[in-house]
């Protein structure tokens, strides 16, 4: 019964969407205007041109919210088997309807917005992939922003030191920062390991601790240290390279084949996650210590060494998260700069179903939605800015409160483990 209340429910909200997209989108377009989408960017290795996007404002606005209408009755009568993929499917057709209204009788460079939603979405799909390790071995990682805080200021420490004060070089001094970035992350994680695990302290309470200590003293050292030592805290960031030919390719070649290490990195992490936790030995070993300790614990499996690895990786991998906002992005540290990404690639590991491919997937929605408070800025949209910086963290919102009721976690989740 809960199900099918839910299944309704999810309809309406389909429907309304399509409601609120002729609604509020369309009275505004007048019958004669267009909205231009610009595929082609500039960028030292510049794609195959292709003709821009250019479609019929009303119309592309009533036929996306019929669209949408037709699909909350769909779920109504028939249903969907993948919900939380039609929700985001539907989302992602607000926001084009959102930009076709935004830019009637203008032009939007779309592959741009792409080009930086993939960049805004790479902290968040890092720390949902640091979630994944942690939680498919039972182990909740609340640490994740802390995590992310206390790397992204020793690696812009690390690398600038060795770029301004030891002379090893600009490419020496980020690949140093990358790897204390990693140990960093994979340090802290080793202390809630051993406070979850062996101490069995409640592993939300350990997480939060964690994460106002890492506050705390990043945000003392940077009023205290950094502000007398500007030396070491200027550091040249990863800068984009080109994939032969791939970059070339239009529109997906600037987003996904030519941009810095950070990304091409999280990139690759997804695939090995996915590789890992569903088709070796290891993540079988995993998930079932995830699901069904005791089980494993019978079958030979060390339960204790599986979680302590699986944390400590997944905070090198929160560590690389960290790195990416100073190396990967500005070369420098400002207090709190993580500015809780961490906890949105939680809420993107639950939306996306404790899987690597469907965290990856939830957190580009959240950085579409984060990149849209700047981009929507040079349209001059009439909307104030203080509600587009509310964009990325009311957009968590709303996930949870859809998802949170469905999306089942691993069944030993946060549990402490008893040897008998």
């Amino acid at each position: 019964m809960p199900t099918k209340r839910r299944d309704r429910a999810m309809g309406v909200v389909f429907a309304l969407i399509g409601i609120a997209i002729i609604y509020l989108f369309g009275p505004d377009a007048a019958p004669d205007q267009r909205s231009t989408f610009v595929l082609n960017i500039v960028t030292k290795t510049p794609p195959i041109p292709v003709p821009d996007l250019v479609l019929p404002t009303r119309t592309t606005i009533y036929v996306l919210g019929l669209l949408c209408a037709f699909v909350g009755g769909w779920q109504l009568v028939r249903g969907f088997r993948a919900v939380n993929a039609v929700l985001g499917t539907l989302l992602l057709v607000f926001v084009f309807a959102f930009l076709t209204w935004a830019a009637r009788g203008k032009s939007f460079s779309l592959t741009g917005m792409l080009v930086s939603t993939l960049l805004r979405a790479t902290p968040i799909t890092l720390g949902a992939l640091s979630g994944v390790w942690c939680e498919r071995s039972a182990v909740i990682n609340i640490a994740i922003e802390g995590m992310m805080l206390s790397a992204a200021f020793t690696s812009v420490i690390v690398s600038s030191a060795a770029q301004n004060i030891w002379g090893l070089g600009t490419t020496t001094g980020l690949l140093l920062g990358l790897i204390v970035a990693l140990l960093t992350g994979g340090l802290l994680a080793a202390v809630l390991a051993v406070l979850a695990i062996r101490f069995k302290v409640d592993q939300i309470v350990a997480g939060t601790a964690i994460n106002i200590f890492a506050v705390g003293l990043t945000s003392f050292l940077s009023a205290s240290w950094l502000a007398t030592n500007e030396r070491l805290n200027a550091s040249v960031n990863f800068r984009p390279v080109p994939i032969p030919l791939l970059a070339k390719i239009p529109v997906l070649g600037p987003v996904f084949f030519n941009t810095n290490l950070v990304v091409y990195l999280t990139l690759l992490l997804v695939i090995i996650t996915h590789v890992v936790l569903f088709y070796t030995r290891w993540g079988l070993r995993t998930r079932a210590v995830g699901e069904h300790p005791k089980a494993a614990d019978t079958l030979g499996i060390n339960v204790f060494r599986t979680r302590y690895v699986n944390v400590i990786i997944g905070g090198c991998i929160a560590g690389l998260g960290g790195a990416y906002f100073t190396l990967g992005s500005v070369g420098r540290f400002d207090e709190v700069m993580t500015a809780g990404k961490g906890f949105i690639g939680l809420a993107a590991m639950i939306f996306g179903k404790w899987n690597p491919f469907g965290g990856f997937a939830a957190s580009l929605i959240f950085g579409l939605a984060d990149s849209l408070q700047t981009k929507l800025a040079i349209l001059k949209v009439p909307i104030p800015s203080e509600f587009l910086l509310m964009a990325p963290y009311l957009a968590t919102m709303i996930t949870l409160a859809g998802i949170v009721g469905r999306a089942i976690p691993p069944a030993a989740d946060g549990q402490p483990y008893e040897k008998a």
